[in-house]
Formats: C-alpha cells, sequence, structure tokens
C-alpha cells in the first residue's frame, strides 16, 4: 500500500486494555503495516479504562478515541426548555428498533446527530414511554410493566450512548466485531461515506447468547431481548459492511446463518510472529523432574480454569510428575480468581503455579504440552504459538480448536487432543495420555509446527490483508480522480 488510506479500529471491551487474543491480533495488525495511519475507536464499559494501557501503542496509531457505554449524560449546546419530542419519522424509526420490525437506521443515524440530544430526556420522555408500552402490549404482558420499562432503558442506554458518538473521520472503518462496535461502523458509512470491514474473530452474536444464557444477572424474557438486540445490531453491521471476514470456515457459515450477504465473507486465518520460536528458554533444572503443563490464557469464566484445575488434581493424583503453569493475568474478574486459588486450596493440589502477567516466550520453551479448557474460542493465538514452539495441545470442540488440532485437510496428522467443554474426567484422561507418551508427544508437536508453518504465519495474515486493504485503497484513489 502506499500509505495513504487512512483506517479507524474499532475494538471492543479488548485492545489496548487487556491482554489476549483479539488484542494480539489488532497490535500485530497494526505494527504489520508501519506506513498507514491507523487511530483507534475503543469500546470500554467507562471512564476507568481512560488511558490504562497495557500495550506501548505503534508509532502509526495517531490517535485513539473511547466510548464509555455507562457513561454520564452529557449534553452539548444550549438545551431546549422545551420536553424532547419526537417528529412522525423519528418516532416510527425508534418504534422499529424497539419492535426490531424494518429498522429505519438512516433517520436513526441523523436523530442521534442532535447536540442538544439528552439521552434522559429520550429514555424518561413520553415518546420512548409510548414504544415500550406498544412492544409491552404486544409481546411481554405477562411481566410486570414497571420492570420491562425500567430494563429496556437499561438495555437501549448503551446502544444510544454509541449512536451518539461522534466518530472520528477515516477512509475505512476495520471493526473487529459486529455488535457495537459494527454500529460505529455503520455510522461512519452512512456519516462519512467510509467503507466498512468487519473481522470476526469469533461470532459476536453467539458468543452473546451464550454468556447471557449462563448469565445469572438477567433472567426469564430479558435474556430474549437482550440477545435480540444483540443480533438487530449485528444484522446491521453485516448489511453495511463492504468485506465481512471470520477466522475459519464453520465461522464464515455462522455468519450466512445470522443474515450476511455470502458473497460479502471470505476466510482470513490468524497468523503470528514465528520469529525466536525456535531459540525458546529451554527446562531449566528444577524442571527436570516434572512434565510441564502450560495454561496462557486470562484467568477469566469464560477460559473455565475450574474445570482444568480439577482435571488436572484427578491426573495428578495419578501421575505424580506433571506440573500446572497458569500463564496470564488474573487481575481481570478478581473475584473469579479468587475462587480458582480456593479450589486449588480446597483440593490440596501441588504443583500448580499462577504466574501471572508474563512474557510466554519465556516459559513456552520448558513446556512439554498446552492445554485450553475455554468454553468459547474463535482461533486461539495460543494454540499456534504452541505449535510453533513444537508442543501439543489439549483443547475444548469449540471455535476453530477441532480444525487446529485434526487439520482442515492438510494432511500433516493430529498435533494433539480434543475434548469436550467441562468434562473433567474426559480431560484428565487426556492430560494422562500425553504425560504418559513422550513419543506421542513429540510427533504431535511436529505436526503442529508444519501445520503453522503453513498458512498461520504472521506473513501471510499481513499478504491477506495487504490485499483487501490495496483493495480499498485502489477504490478510493478512483473515487478521487473521478470527482
Amino acid at each position: 500500500m502506499s500509505g495513504y488510506l487512512k483506517i479507524c479500529v474499532v475494538a471492543e471491551g479488548c485492545y489496548p486494555y487487556v491482554v489476549g487474543g483479539v488484542s494480539s491480533w489488532i497490535h500485530s495488525l497494526m505494527k504489520s503495516f508501519p506506513d498507514t495511519e491507523f487511530v483507534l475507536l475503543s469500546i470500554v464499559a467507562n471512564r476507568s479504562y481512560r488511558g490504562k494501557f497495557v500495550y506501548e501503542l505503534p508509532q502509526n496509531l495517531t490517535e485513539v478515541h473511547e466510548l464509555y457505554l455507562e457513561d454520564d449524560d452529557w449534553v452539548y449546546g444550549k438545551k431546549d426548555k422545551k420536553r424532547l419530542r419526537l417528529n412522525e419519522k423519528e418516532f416510527q424509526a425508534m418504534r422499529s428498533l424497539v419492535l426490531n420490525q424494518d429498522i429505519d437506521w438512516r433517520t436513526l443515524f441523523k436523530f442521534f446527530l442532535r447536540k442538544d440530544l439528552s439521552l434522559n430526556e429520550l429514555l424518561m420522555g413520553e415518546d420512548f414511554f409510548r414504544i415500550i408500552s406498544d412492544c409491552y402490549n404486544l409481546n411481554y404482558s405477562q411481566v410486570v410493566f414497571s420492570d420491562f420499562l425500567w430494563t429496556m432503558r437499561s438495555i437501549y442506554l448503551p446502544l444510544f450512548h454509541t449512536l451518539r458518538m461522534d466518530v472520528p473521520k477515516a477512509d475505512l472503518y476495520h471493526c473487529v466485531a459486529t455488535g457495537y462496535a459494527g454500529v460505529l461502523g455503520s455510522m461512519a458509512h452512512y456519516r462519512h461515506g467510509s467503507r466498512l470491514l468487519i473481522s470476526e474473530h469469533g461470532i459476536y452474536t453467539r458468543e452473546r447468547e451464550e454468556e447471557l444464557i449462563k448469565a445469572k444477572w438477567v433472567k426469564g424474557i430479558y435474556k430474549n431481548i437482550w440477545i435480540e438486540q444483540f443480533r438487530k445490531m449485528s444484522k446491521l453491521a453485516y448489511d453495511r459492511a463492504d468485506i465481512v471476514t471470520s477466522l475459519y470456515e464453520h465461522a464464515r457459515e455462522l455468519q450466512i446463518e445470522l443474515g450476511c450477504p455470502e458473497e460479502k465473507t471470505m476466510v482470513t486465518p490468524n497468523g503470528i510472529n514465528i520469529e525466536g520460536f525456535d531459540v525458546l528458554t529451554p527446562k531449566q533444572p528444577e524442571d527436570e523432574n516434572f512434565i510441564n503443563i502450560g495454561a496462557v490464557l486470562r484467568v477469566t469464566p469464560i477460559k473455565d480454569v475450574k474445570t482444568m484445575i480439577q482435571a488436572f488434581g484427578y491426573a495428578k493424583a495419578r501421575q505424580p510428575k506433571i506440573k500446572l503453569w497458569i500463564m496470564g493475568p488474573y487481575d481481570e474478574d478478581e473475584e473469579y480468581a479468587q475462587e480458582c486459588f480456593d479450589l486449588v486450596d480446597t483440593m490440596h493440589i501441588r504443583d500448580i503455579v499462577f504466574t501471572g502477567r508474563i512474557n510466554v516466550r519465556e516459559y513456552l520453551g520448558r513446556m512439554d504440552m498446552t492445554i485450553l479448557t475455554s468454553i468459547s474460542e474463535g482461533q486461539p493465538l495460543t494454540i499456534l504459538e504452541s505449535y510453533a514452539a513444537k508442543k501439543p495441545v489439549i483443547a475444548t470442540d469449540v471455535g476453530n480448536c477441532r480444525g487446529l488440532i485434526y487439520g482442515e485437510g492438510d494432511g500433516f496428522g493430529e498435533a494433539g487432543i480434543l475434548t469436550h467443554i467441562m468434562n473433567i474426567e474426559e480431560i484428565s484422561h487426556a492430560i494422562l495420555e500425553l504425560a504418559n507418551n513422550s513419543e506421542r508427544r513429540m510427533r504431535f508437536g511436529e505436526n503442529g509446527y508444519r501445520r503453522v508453518m503453513s498458512k498461520y504465519k504472521i506473513s501471510d495474515m499481513k499478504k491477506t490483508y495487504d490485499k483487501i486493504y490495496t483493495d480499498f485503497e485502489d477504490g478510493l484513489a478512483r473515487n478521487w480522480v473521478s470527482s
């Protein structure tokens, strides 16, 4: 690329505030195009995250903008003393959003451009009350109306904060999810005439569904209403996008199933920087009596660390030489992390180490295998890094883990063991199977190495996105010439 394409990366709940697969991917992507100017629009819960970056931002990232979904009701300009009222077109557009009936997004985008708009006045106003009453009478009259009204206000507040965002101007918006990120990209498409690229690592709608089904903070019909909210936002992003990428074929099929036009979709696998994996720190003297198992993850519920601990505990009783290294931050969900620490103590399990945030490459060479027991994943970078280090992997059957372990017709053979989620017995058995067979570990590790070298290098990913970005850039240049 010549470098005159200005790209706005839109991320939700990840870069540059937390480490992890998606954050690492964004960071690597920007560093792969040093001559391209990037700006970042990052969506976080509230202002407590402001400026708390855990990454050293690349030099070609020139601006960082933050959207707070739980923000205060900021109003610019002089407020009209009259109560906020919607005209007929605005009312019908808002009603179409709440009732999910052929949503008039263009009118909504235009409405939320108003500088004097108070979200409090909108949500507490007569027009929104009438719309929620219609929705209640049509679909939800079996629940208490006052509860329904206040819950609907809480559901729509983060979306309205998003719609009110003054999105920075760029030539291309690269949204690393649908959801609220996709709404921002769709707004930019409308307001600035910008192009829109969606790259989903996990399928956003499905991930939110899984979280909501398990969630204790939302019950009954409100689970379905929240799920519908995420579906309508994702559908908007799919409709407005120029290209929608996914990491593997089954994810692309899910996007199409969820309403994305097939002609917009394409598969773009992850890529990792393999430099230095051939000179990793080897086993240390204190490792000689152990079979080391590495778990590179954030200690959060979605990684299901509790199942991992229990499975390791049962395997440890049968093979005393195994040792589990849980490598990653445990300050993201401190309550869950404490439950994990307590579980280790309660079960009296020896040889589990919580390293906290570390440089994984300083530890990976010391491992004999790695393990991932997540209940949801996309295409985990930790598996690709394990393969680059010639380490076999135990992983649950989520996301693209099956394809990474068994291959997708590449002929390289198995590179680990796949298990069902939350299956302690099965995971424990897989640990013992690899711990007790060094020849199998070596063979699986070699198979994984050949797999990652075949199509999962950062250079492969760069070529793919260089082609995508260049096509957008060429289109932009043609527009300039024609104008």
